[in-house]
């Protein structure tokens, strides 16, 4: 005997409804990841620009804390808040307008990318931030 009315609409669609979500599912999960992972990419490389920059700053005003190159390197992590970056990663330099920090950093996708594109097959892309301040007088 056929069902009728709603109880009838609702047993016969649920199996439609099942593959539907089957096939927004994936789809829907990539781009909120894809989000998560492009801020994270843009927030990196903010850190990684104003640890930069403070260094900069620190090594043409400050020659107490950053009179070497090492001190202007550890101070350029101490100011690379939430990154675990090493000191090779920042390269302290006199260049004509002043202090000079080149800084540079692998970011790591969390999110794999299908068929290499478009940062390859090795899943991450490299951060550069380069910053001068002029000296003081």
């Amino acid at each position: 005997m056929p069902r009728a009315g709603w109880a009838h609409a609702f047993w016969t669609r649920r199996g439609s409804v099942t593959v539907e979500y089957a096939f927004i599912l994936p789809v829907l999960l990539l781009f909120v990841l894809g989000i998560m992972d492009t801020g994270r990419l843009i927030w990196t490389y903010t850190t990684l620009n104003r640890a930069a920059e403070a260094a900069a700053r620190c090594a043409a005003v400050d020659t107490v804390t950053c009179g070497t190159v090492t001190a202007t390197q550890s101070y350029a992590v101490t100011q690379a808040y939430g990154l675990n970056v090493d000191t090779t990663a920042f390269t302290p330099s006199t260049a004509a307008c002043g202090a000079r920090v080149a800084a540079t950093y692998t970011f790591q996708f969390t999110i794999p990318w299908i068929g290499g594109a478009p940062y390859g097959t090795s899943n991450s892309t490299a951060l550069t931030a380069t910053a001068c301040y002029p000296p003081s007088h």
